[in-house]
């Protein structure tokens, strides 16, 4: 996987990618229609976000590349890529408790604060990409 050159792209499988980490300066694209929603990316090595319908979905400090990001109301599933360890931030359900897997071996369960936010860090760097599924308990 390497960084998203067009900030943010739909898949053949249904999915989206976005994120760039590899800029120097921060870019961002706006109204990016997928699956009836307006999508928003900010990106560039220090940072990548991402809004769904002005409303917070995912966060790398650093910058990172997303790639099939899916979500369906009780989980999150995409594969991360960055030049260094992260530091996600992401949107689910208010006050509920999840299960964190990095390539398939569970981190343990945390649980969202009241708005939402699940914060935990993957070890990346280079060339490694890591597979992340959040599922709600």
């Amino acid at each position: 996987m390497a960084a998203v050159k067009e900030l943010i792209r739909t898949e053949e499988n249904g999915t989206i990618s976005f994120g760039d980490y590899e800029l120097a300066q921060k870019s961002k694209l706006s109204d990016y229609k997928f699956q009836g929603d307006l999508y928003k990316v900010k990106t560039f090595r220090e940072i990548t976000k991402l809004e769904r319908n002005g409303m917070f979905v995912y966060e790398s400090v650093p910058g990172t590349a997303v790639e099939n990001l899916t979500q369906d109301g009780v989980s999150m599933h995409f594969w991360v890529e960055g030049p260094e360890d992260a530091q996600i931030t992401v949107e689910m359900e208010a006050d509920s408790e999840y299960e964190i897997f990095l390539d398939d071996v569970s981190t343990g369960t945390m649980k969202t604060n009241l708005g939402g936010k699940l914060s935990f860090s993957v070890e990346l760097g280079g060339q490694k990409t890591v597979e992340v599924k959040i599922v709600k308990c």
